[in-house]
């Protein structure tokens, strides 16, 4: 069970050596003008890269987040955890749901704002149980949104790629106060 402490950093390194792979395949992709999920659209060569490479993150993003679940001790640290799951099921549905889908904006975009609920949320519980790690990863949060909304971004990509930043920062600062409880 202690290797799932780990899975954090493999979703977001995963992540980012499936997003560049696909990019690597598709030389029309343009980071200023296109969305990463143009990558395992009907027009990218070997979407199934992107769509599938996105549910194999997820897995191991959803498996982090049990094993947060399982250590943390107090209810808001548990359910920002099961935030962070339901997060990576939307992960998960983008891969399902790829561009071109019905469905496919609303999955993406409630990805994305679940884990902003998931990291204010972790935030406020490690700030409930008094840990030095808690007022950065509020920080984060606010950060990461005012950023987000103030700034005029050129393509989704760019706002996409500040997003998952967030969130490699935040599974950073999670395995740090991981580490520093033990």
């Amino acid at each position: 069970m202690r290797i799932l402490k780990y899975f954090g950093f493999v979703s977001a390194i995963l992540a980012w050596v499936i997003i560049l792979a696909c990019i690597s395949l598709n030389p029309w992709f343009n980071f200023t003008k296109n969305a990463f999920s143009d990558l395992g659209g009907p027009l990218a060569r070997d979407p199934w890269l992107y769509n599938y490479g996105l549910i194999a993150v997820s897995v191991f993003a959803f498996l982090y987040a049990v094993f947060l679940a399982k250590v943390n001790e107090n209810k808001i640290l548990v359910v920002a955890s099961a935030f962070v799951m339901v997060a990576a099921f939307f992960l998960a549905l983008i891969g399902i749901y790829h561009e071109g889908t019905y469905p496919h904006v609303f999955v993406s975009s409630w990805f994305f704002i679940q884990f902003d609920i998931a990291i204010l949320t972790y935030g406020i519980g490690l700030l409930v149980a008094k840990r030095k790690l808690a007022i950065y990863i509020v920080i984060l949060f606010i950060i990461g949104n005012v950023v987000a909304g103030v700034v005029r971004w050129p393509s989704a990509a760019t706002i996409e790629a500040w997003g998952i930043l967030i969130i490699d920062v935040w599974v950073i600062l999670s395995f740090l106060d991981l580490i520093e409880r033990e």
